[in-house]
């Protein structure tokens, strides 16, 4: 009799602890170094850089972090990429120009990209194929927990305590993402000698869906960056700090709930589902007037965007060869990496050709393009599920 796998295990529960720890590091510093750049006299227009910047050096490195995540350890890469996040953290609190700042921003980028790609591959590398769409689910859990609870935490904490506080916890967090890994047992070694691998820009297989994922990331990325600025210019009586709120904790339950049917269900009825719940929340944002509009708008979203999360990922490990995990969930992250890019650049242009109300309308366009890669490959991402 087959023994059933639990994915209670030591291994990924420390897999999963560390990617809370690492994930919060990130998003509690992430709200306040627009202000902490502002407090040390810099302008406006350069700690936007800064704030930036992080994200820049992650898509660069994202093909070179997928082929080292192939060739090397596991442990390893996260041991360096959890260092990383700790220095970055504690060198914020001693930077005091821009110079200092900036390359400390540029380290923070360096970890977080390791990290992301590492943790994600160790958590797959570490589970039965069969199993993969679950434990992307749980993977993201763990993520949606971290980017809920710490913007809120860091934001409150910070107006109690100050910057210095806030940096000192994400250190502290990031220091028990490197604690997290010693736990575990399975350092992930590569399966293939590095000497076999040729650098690769990108997965192939895994590039289909990361271009699905980029457009649908458009529209949330544009809400993430733009909805208080919508509903101040648009005056509408919405509590809008509720929204990611409602969006983390819906998208909670979602992932409970469907776990276990992210290994069954083909690509194509999830992209379906997707499709037509973001189609619903870009609607519902356009004509919403108090918060219970607000509020669906948001877990429509939570299905939308936060679904299409840990399908594409799955999906893009799922196609990929065994040996080539690394790269393709570099692949799946730099589709990312392109919306979370476009959107607040297509955000600050909308209200400058268009009134105001046709800022979530004209998002629309963006859902019809989403059908092109899928129909140009639905065989390859729909038999996906059966390559498990």
């Amino acid at each position: 009799m087959t023994k059933k796998f639990s994915f209670f295990s030591r291994d990924i529960i420390c897999v999963m602890l560390a990617t809370f720890f690492y994930q919060f590091s990130i998003q509690a510093v992430n709200p306040l170094m627009n202000g902490h750049a502002r407090n040390l006299g810099i302008n406006s227009a350069f700690a936007g850089i800064i704030v930036g910047v992080m994200s820049l050096t992650s898509m660069v490195l994202r093909p070179f972090a997928g082929n080292l995540t192939d060739r090397i350890s596991k442990y390893r890469l996260a041991l360096i990429g959890g260092s990383l996040c700790a220095v970055s953290d504690f060198g914020y609190l001693f930077a005091a120009n821009v110079s200092w700042l900036l390359t400390f921003r540029i380290v923070n980028g360096v970890g977080f990209v390791l990290c992301t790609i590492c943790l994600a591959t160790w958590m797959a590398f570490l589970v039965p194929r069969e199993h993969l769409g679950a434990a992307m689910g749980y993977y993201g859990l763990l993520n949606a927990l971290a980017m809920a609870i710490a913007p809120a935490l860091a934001i409150s904490l910070y107006q109690l305590l100050g910057y210095q506080f806030i940096l000192n916890l994400a250190a502290v967090s990031a220091v028990a993402m490197v604690v997290a890994i010693q736990f575990i047992d399975n350092r992930a070694k590569p399966i293939v000698d590095a000497k076999d691998h040729h650098f690769k820009i990108i997965q192939r297989d895994a590039l289909p869906v990361a271009i699905i994922f980029s457009l649908l990331s458009i529209p949330y990325f544009v809400t993430q960056a733009d909805i208080v600025m919508y509903v101040q210019e648009r005056h509408l009586n919405v509590t809008v700090s509720l929204f990611f709120l409602c969006y983390s904790l819906a998208l909670i339950v979602i992932r409970m709930l469907l776990k276990n049917y992210f290994d069954t269900i083909s690509f194509g009825v999830w992209f379906s589902i997707c499709i037509m719940a973001t189609i619903g929340y870009i609607i519902l944002l356009t004509i919403m007037q108090n918060n219970f509009e607000m509020i669906v708008a948001a877990g429509l979203m939570a299905v939308g965007f936060g679904v299409m999360v840990s399908v594409s990922q799955s999906t893009s490990l799922l196609l990929a060869p065994i040996e080539e995990q690394g790269l393709a969930n570099a692949t799946y992250y730099l589709g990312s990496d392109v919306g979370m890019s476009l959107g607040p650049i297509i955000g600050g242009i909308l209200p400058t050709v268009f009134p105001l109300k046709f800022f979530y309308p004209v998002m629309l366009v963006i859902v019809p393009l989403t059908a092109i890669p899928y129909l140009c490959n639905r065989g390859k991402l729909n038999s996906a599920v059966q390559y498990n």
